[in-house]
Parts: C-alpha cells; sequence; structure tokens
C-alpha cells in the first residue's frame, strides 16, 4: 500500500492512523463550533461521526484515502485529515476531508500539521506534486491554502452536486516538488514566531 499508514509527531500536533475507537471525541470536536451546519463544507454531524471514519477507512482499504485522526500533544482528537485521490503512478496525493474543533482553529497545529503531511509527502515518498481542493466559496480555507504557498491551478465549475442540493465550484490548488524547500522554510518560519 502507498503510502502506508504512518504516525506523524511535531511540537503542536499528531497525526494518527483514523480509528473506530477516536469517535466518541471526534462527534464532540465537531460539535465545538457546529462545523457539520456551514453549507460550504463537508464536516460530518455528530451523529454521523461513525459512518463516516466507516467510510474514509473503506476508502483506506480501497487504496485510494489515507485517514488520520489530528490530535493534541496530549492525544486529544480534534479533527481529521487525509490523503486523499492517492495516485501512486504519478506520486502524487491531495490532502483534503480536514477539519478542526473551533477551539483549535487560527493556532499553530494547523500549520504545523500541514508541514508534517507535506514534509512526508515530499521527503518520504517523492511525491512530485501535492493538491489541495476546497468550495470556492469557503475563503478561510482558500487563504490558509494560499498562505501555505500553494499555487491556484484553476476552478472546476459546477464540479460536484454538494448538500441540500447546492453545487460546488471546486479551487484546485498545488505546490509541486521544487517549491517545497521554500514552502518548508516558511512553514517553520510561521512556526516560531511568538504566539500573541
Amino acid at each position: 500500500m502507498w503510502p502506508a499508514p504512518v504516525t506523524l509527531t511535531g511540537d503542536h500536533v499528531i497525526l494518527a492512523p483514523l480509528s473506530p475507537d477516536h469517535a466518541p471525541a471526534l462527534r464532540e470536536a465537531c460539535a465545538d463550533g457546529d462545523l457539520h451546519k456551514l453549507w460550504y463544507t463537508s464536516v460530518p454531524a455528530p451523529k454521523d461521526m461513525k459512518a463516516d471514519i466507516d467510510r474514509r477507512l473503506g476508502l483506506q482499504h480501497a487504496g485510494v484515502m489515507l485517514p488520520f485522526c489530528v490530535m493534541t500533544p496530549d492525544r486529544k482528537p480534534v479533527g481529521m485529515t487525509t490523503y486523499m485521490h492517492i495516485d501512486a503512478d504519478n506520486r502524487r496525493v491531495e490532502i483534503g476531508s480536514t477539519w478542526y474543533r473551533k477551539a483549535v482553529q487560527r493556532g499553530p497545529l494547523n500549520t504545523e500539521a500541514k508541514r508534517l503531511l507535506l514534509s512526508h509527502a515530499f521527503d518520504t515518498l517523492s511525491c512530485i506534486a501535492v493538491e489541495f481542493r476546497t468550495h470556492f466559496m469557503n475563503q478561510q480555507s482558500r487563504r490558509a491554502i494560499e498562505r501555505l504557498g500553494a499555487k491556484l491551478d484553476g476552478v472546476l465549475r459546477s464540479h460536484q452536486l454538494g448538500p441540500r442540493g447546492s453545487i460546488r465550484d471546486t479551487a484546485v490548488y498545488s505546490i509541486i516538488a521544487s517549491e517545497w524547500p521554500a514552502v518548508r522554510a516558511n512553514l517553520t518560519w510561521h512556526l516560531e514566531q511568538p504566539r500573541q
């Protein structure tokens, strides 16, 4: 299996292979901020958490996703993220299906999680590109992706049917291998800045 399940550990975050055992804590996490009620995201409702974990693990079994439970350093689950749309032949992955409880948003956790995932993708898996996708209207997510140093590849118009009959335009971003050293330096710099 490429990529194989792995635990990635930093100072602010642990990314561990997703397990059904994470469901109770993740139900609590997604209720923080009622993330599942945002119309432009696909965060599972607390009652749907077990089904979403089962779905992600099924995609892992099929070889197209590697899901992680996002945890604080004390191993408290606060969200999920994945490598998805895995293309082993072309050494490409997408980092996506990511969400974090409101209490840990806009802090060092996301920056470090992305640095760990990107480092594993480029330095260990020898990826040629890492992709990010988000709803065109999700401005918070788009700004966060752009702060990483990813470049907009384009917008897939009328790309997907969303919840409650909406139609999603998808903004597609990527970082390519030659850009990784500068992106890594920028992420490291951000993590070294004192917190206000």
